[in-house]
């Protein structure tokens, strides 16, 4: 009984020991609206390398996210789709300055791109950015003053047009315009739009991240949908920070460290893949490349000469974005 005795105390000591590896062990991630499938899983294989911690998720638009977090919203940690929207917490003092030397590739472990869906057999032949503008065809991606999706459409869309009208702007205006006009509905963020476009039937294509283009056809059936990459699209990085604030008053630094830095293992950089994202890693990305088609991609730098810039003249406003959405 006695040696019974001392090994359920030592394994009840291993146990306590490795729920508290981390001076605090629960986590809140506020993530983008489409990102929930993809940390379900995250979040399964982290807590077994880490028993007794608890991550906790919420899910939205990235922009309303972040401003959630600087009304009062306890996360500890972002995974956003758009560098915009950890600047804002910057700027509100959340998150510190240097926020994207902290962890690899500017904290950005995966990536994407505007990517369209369309119905099976592609009915309305829908190839390329041109081919939205036919007065025959509604697209559906949600609302850009919400949704950091579908500002990476919209961007994508001008960069198109852009190289399509030589940098002629008012052509460039006038086609995003149209894009916009048709649009029927706005939905506040990316799964509304997902849907609106394979649970009511509305609209001719879908815009949205390819990882969200490949999970829907995957869930809905390949025999109902089919995938249209573009033949050019916007990089659409993925940042993730930590919540500085939050952290230093809830004593979860580190723990917050290890949860981001496991997006970047391999074991992180496949399930990301698996979700239909492109990773970092060269050897997982390898080993899913026949999921990725190639696609030239287009950067907010080289385009549009950084995402400070591309705040100025398309976000604020009454900027070029709110030109091109008028007052729907």
């Amino acid at each position: 009984m006695k040696h019974l005795l001392l090994a359920a105390t030592a394994a009840a000591g291993l146990l306590l020991s490795s729920a508290s590896a981390f001076s605090a062990d629960k986590l809140l991630n506020a993530s983008y609206d489409v990102a929930r499938e993809l940390f379900v899983d995250i979040n399964k294989a982290f807590i077994a390398q880490n028993p007794g911690v608890t991550v906790d998720q919420s899910h939205a638009g990235t922009s309303k996210q972040a401003r959630a977090i600087a009304d009062g919203l306890s996360a500890n940690i972002v995974t956003f789709n758009q560098v915009t929207d950890i600047d804002f917490l910057v700027k509100q003092g959340l998150v510190s300055e240097d926020w994207q030397q902290k962890f690899p590739d500017n904290a950005s472990p995966f990536y994407s791109l505007p990517s369209f869906l369309v119905r099976a057999g592609n009915p309305k032949e829908i190839k390329d950015w041109d081919d939205l503008v036919r007065d025959d065809v509604q697209i559906i991606f949600p609302n850009p003053k919400t949704s950091g999706n579908a500002r990476y459409t919209y961007l994508a869309a001008t960069a198109f047009a852009r190289e399509k009208f030589d940098g002629d702007e008012a052509k460039v205006k006038d086609f995003v315009t149209k894009i916009f006009n048709n649009v029927p509905v706005f939905d506040t963020g990316g799964r509304a739009a997902t849907t609106t476009f394979a649970e009511r039937g509305i609209g001719d294509v879908l815009i949205t991240f390819e990882s969200e283009t490949q999970g829907i056809a995957n869930e809905y059936g390949t025999d109902k949908y089919e995938q249209v990459v573009p033949s050019v699209s916007l990089l659409a990085e993925f940042p993730v920070a930590i919540v500085d604030k939050v952290v230093d008053q809830d004593g979860s630094r580190d723990l917050a460290q290890s949860y981001l830095e496991f997006l970047y293992s391999p074991e992180g950089q496949t399930i990301e893949a698996q979700h239909g994202l492109r990773v970092r890693d060269e050897a997982v990305a390898a080993e899913f490349s026949e999921k990725f088609p190639d696609v030239r991609l287009v950067t907010v730098e080289d385009v549009f000469g950084g995402w400070e810039k591309v705040q100025a003249e398309h976000f604020v406003e009454g900027a070029l974005l709110d030109q091109a959405y008028g007052s729907r």
